[in-house]
């Protein structure tokens, strides 16, 4: 098969920009002709396919009145994007389309040109977008499900995407546009959930339930195993934005005082964070920007264990299995599709979403175990993200690829 990937990033960024290139390997192993379209990046992975992909514009920051104008429009409607796609589906001739993230970058504008052009597509949903204006579900530092039914002026009364009124404007519009239009629910034959909780909760909104087919995230096999190291530090590795949580575990390592976490990775929220820190428990947190390969593996060997204290309605991290994937335990929020993946007591623990008092519980737990016990959790948790191989997944994949052409 002819398999065209597309997202908006192509360079190092979230979850999304680290299992597409590997997805595309792995299929590209199986005899697969692959490609990819995305934006323009100097950070990007290097691509054949980089001669058709369009301009990123930078939408958190304003540039002057045309050139925002220009953005504005773009964010609705990208026509650059439409007419270069188009080019690729002429030249390359995919027989099926896998979408990812395309929103504000991309536009919807990509979806008219694989209806007009007659590819068949699927969409994995890394996000809610598909439902919700800021794709988090999100905003003003809790959980929001204020836009259901339809109410996507909320996104404008909360300014749940950008600050100032009418940054928000835009997104509310673009939103309603794509539900007015029903611009996925047309083009894309199967979204590819990787939680039954994004699954549930895109339906809960209203999205057609038979379109969706739950494929969990897969997790690269790892030869490499924690040490259950007894003096080894806790560890968070993510981006540093609000939905992540971070000042949870500061708030927890304040009050258990004998603990170390180290926080890998960086974001708008990294100089508040560290200045909390310092504040409330010198010398326990340790920031250590981020980190990837060789250098993120040694740290997850020597941990003690993974901390995931996010206060959204997470998906299913990749940060997760992979930990899991080394003999990690997990302790995480009981939230979202976290739930799914660590199973309470047995692979780690599960604690309250923002609640200070549950995570020290639960880190607590953790500390009056022997380390025996921690190693066995360990290996549960080894065993448990055994499920969620490559193998199995580019199996479902392809199976769901020959199922709409």
């Amino acid at each position: 098969m002819k398999i065209l990937q597309v997202n908006k990033f192509f360079d190092y960024r979230g979850g999304p920009e680290f299992y597409i290139p590997a997805l595309m390997e792995k299929l590209k192993a199986r005899g697969h002709e692959v490609h990819i379209f995305s934006t323009k990046s100097e950070g990007n992975r290097p691509s054949l396919d980089s001669q058709y992909f369009v301009t990123r514009y930078a939408y958190d920051k304003r540039e002057g009145l045309a050139k925002d104008a220009k953005k504005a429009k773009n964010f609705l409607w990208n026509s650059e994007a439409a007419r270069e796609l188009a080019r690729m589906i002429d030249e390359v001739k995919p027989d099926v389309v896998h979408l990812h993230n395309i929103y504000h970058h991309l536009s919807s504008s990509i979806l008219k040109v694989i209806r007009q052009k007659q590819v068949p597509a699927v969409q994995t949903l890394h996000d809610y977008k598909l439902a919700c204006p800021n794709y988090k579900m999100f905003t003003q530092g809790q959980v929001c499900e204020r836009c259901k039914g339809g109410k996507y002026y909320q996104a404008i009364a909360h300014q749940c995407l950008f600050n100032g009124i009418a940054p928000n404007i835009l997104g509310a519009l673009e939103m309603g546009m794509t539900k007015v239009s029903q611009s996925y629910e047309k083009t894309i034959s199967t979204f590819i959930s990787p939680s039954r909780f994004l699954m549930d909760k895109m339906v809960e909104w209203g999205e057609p339930p038979g379109k969706f087919q739950y494929v969990p995230n897969p997790a690269d096999e790892n030869s490499v195993k924690a040490l259950g190291n007894e003096n080894g530090s806790y560890i968070f590795v993510g981006r540093l934005y609000p939905e992540k949580g971070v000042e949870t575990i500061i708030r927890a390592a304040a009050l258990l005082k004998d603990i170390k976490v180290q926080i890998i990775g960086s974001g708008p929220e990294k100089i508040r964070l560290e200045t909390l820190a310092r504040g409330l428990a010198p010398g326990c947190i340790e920031f250590l920007g981020f980190k990837t390969g060789k250098d993120l593996e040694n740290i997850r060997v020597n941990a003690k264990a993974m901390l995931i204290p996010s206060v959204w309605y997470e998906n299913a991290p990749l940060t997760v299995l992979e930990a899991m994937g080394m003999n990690l335990p997990v302790i995480a929020s009981r939230i979202g599709g976290l739930p799914e993946m660590v199973e309470d007591g047995k692979t780690g623990f599960l604690a309250e979403p923002g609640q200070v008092e549950s995570w020290v519980a639960a880190i607590s737990k953790m500390e009056r175990m022997y380390q025996g016990e921690r190693i066995a959790m360990g290996k549960a948790a080894g065993e448990f993200v055994k499920k969620f191989n490559w193998n199995d997944h580019l199996d479902k994949l392809e199976k769901i690829y020959k199922s709409i052409i």
